[in-house]
């Protein structure tokens, strides 16, 4: 049996939501968000909590067991994202590195001979300040994609630590050729 699948999603004040069987419709502050899943697992709206349960003669196959607990927490994603949001910063570090939002467009200036432009995608905000780029939106895959996207631009090298990192984020620092040497006598 799947533990988090068994629990229950509370639906927060200001948020409404709505099964049609197996389509979920969620409206919140933020913004709206509609999901299909698989009809494998019943799900069912009882006054503001959502149930997720295996359908009859389904339960013990395991992929329905692993499909119940993945649903319930991109259900869960949706409720959290219409009403509070994600969020994902990124730092950038070296010298002459900066970013800038331009329209449509994030330009990244790390080193490169042109700078790299990135379109943001729909539904996603990014802004700047200094050397942190912060990217916010509804959807939690889609800010967490876009930061990867971001982030593979240039990754952190291990020596200096120079390139673009999530915030918190520790680099394992490799030492350099001259204390390496000396370490070895």
């Amino acid at each position: 049996m799947s533990r988090i699948g068994k629990k229950p999603i509370l639906i927060p004040a200001g948020v409404e939501a709505k099964v049609e069987g197996n389509k979920v419709w969620v409206k919140g502050p933020k913004g709206e968000m509609t999901k299909e899943f698989l009809p494998e697992i019943k799900i069912e709206l009882t006054g503001n909590e959502i149930l997720l349960s295996p359908q009859p003669g389904k339960e013990g196959l395991k992929q329905v067991k692993s499909w119940w607990g993945l649903f319930r927490m991109l259900i869960a994603n949706m409720v959290q994202g219409v009403s509070v949001g994600f969020e994902k910063k990124l730092e950038i570090e070296g010298i002459g590195f900066k970013s800038e939002v331009v329209g449509k467009q994030l330009v990244l200036n790390v080193g490169f001979s042109h700078p790299v432009k990135l379109d943001i995608p729909a539904g996603l905000q990014v802004g700047v300040e200094k050397n942190v780029i912060t990217v916010s939106g509804i959807d939690k895959e889609s800010v967490g994609q876009f930061a990867a996207v971001i982030k593979r631009v240039k990754p952190p090298e291990p020596y200096k630590g120079k390139g673009i990192r999530y915030a918190g984020e520790i680099i394992k620092r490799k030492v350099g050729k001259k204390l390496a040497a000396t370490a070895g006598k």
